[in-house]
């Protein structure tokens, strides 16, 4: 049997799926309606957000999610027919944005 890191990578993207699909929209409405409204003031959100572990959260977000995204974009441009020789530079860009992703969310909650 040929060892595969592709169960890692669908934990990952299955993790990012659920995650984003449950977290993203709440999000959406807290600062897309909910501030906006005068409902949520935002000085108590700044607050909620200044937690060291709220930030941990955000950016367990940000980081499946970008991982999501990256099998999902590897996956979806190898669907569409490009050529196997490119698997393996498909998957090494994608990855690598992820985490770029990902240290770019890390500064920005961090800051």
């Amino acid at each position: 049997m040929r060892y595969s890191r592709e169960p890692f990578f669908w934990s990952l993207f299955s993790a990012g799926g659920v995650v984003t699909a449950i977290l993203i929209p709440v999000m959406i409405v807290v600062t897309g309606f909910l501030i906006p409204a005068g409902t949520v003031s935002f000085l108590r959100l700044e607050n909620v957000f200044g937690n060291m572990i709220v930030k941990l959260v955000v950016f367990g977000l940000a980081f499946l999610t970008f991982m999501h995204s990256a099998n999902r974009i590897r996956h979806a441009l190898l669907d569409m027919g490009i050529p196997k020789s490119l698997f393996v530079p498909v998957s090494v860009i994608s990855y690598v944005a992820a985490i770029v992703g990902t240290v770019w969310a890390a500064t920005v909650i961090l800051n």
